[in-house]
């Protein structure tokens, strides 16, 4: 079942992604390669369909069965660290938007914030912003496969303006 209550202000989605303890690394916090998994989790959990009695965003049109004869590959991947993440019990708020949808690619962009229980007066602090390209792909030859018009209606409301990295030179 698809739910908007992961819709947020901004055109963004809301992704909530527990941390494990084994995120963390011997500085006691977030590793820079587990940041990659919870990217992750945030995009499988807003795009996948959901299975029988689960719930999931009104962007999670995608069919993720070994026998749907589509594959979502990653093109590119960018991260900019901003914060430590700390070990935390409540879900980190990971806030996605597509910066563009082309043919057959999606850029998926994110902030990783602290989580909405924490925050007592409603601002969070953004451990991340990320970057991933997600291209789709045809199982069988390997080729790109268009984005569907189902595809589309689901994600335009969530465009925005693609991250601009301050760090990049």
């Amino acid at each position: 079942m698809t739910d908007d209550r992961f819709g947020g202000a901004g055109g963004r989605l809301h992704i909530p992604i527990h941390l494990r303890w084994g995120d963390l690394d011997a500085f006691n916090h977030v590793n820079n390669t587990a940041m990659l998994k919870l990217l992750e989790e945030a995009r499988v959990r807003a795009f996948w369909l959901p299975e029988e009695g689960e719930i999931a965003p009104t962007t999670a049109v995608l069919d993720s069965s070994l026998f749907s004869g589509v594959l979502t590959l990653i093109a590119r991947q960018e991260i900019e660290y901003l914060a430590p993440v700390p070990y935390q019990r409540h879900p980190l708020d990971v806030q996605m938007w597509f910066g563009k949808l082309g043919g057959s690619s999606i850029e998926v962009c994110y902030e990783v914030c602290s989580p909405v229980e924490t925050s007592l007066d409603g601002a969070q602090t953004v451990y991340a912003r990320a970057t991933t390209v997600v291209v789709k792909v045809d199982a069988e030859s390997g080729r790109p496969l268009r984005l569907t018009a189902e595809e589309r209606q689901a994600w335009q409301p969530y465009q925005g303006e693609p991250i601009v990295y301050a760090h990049r030179r």
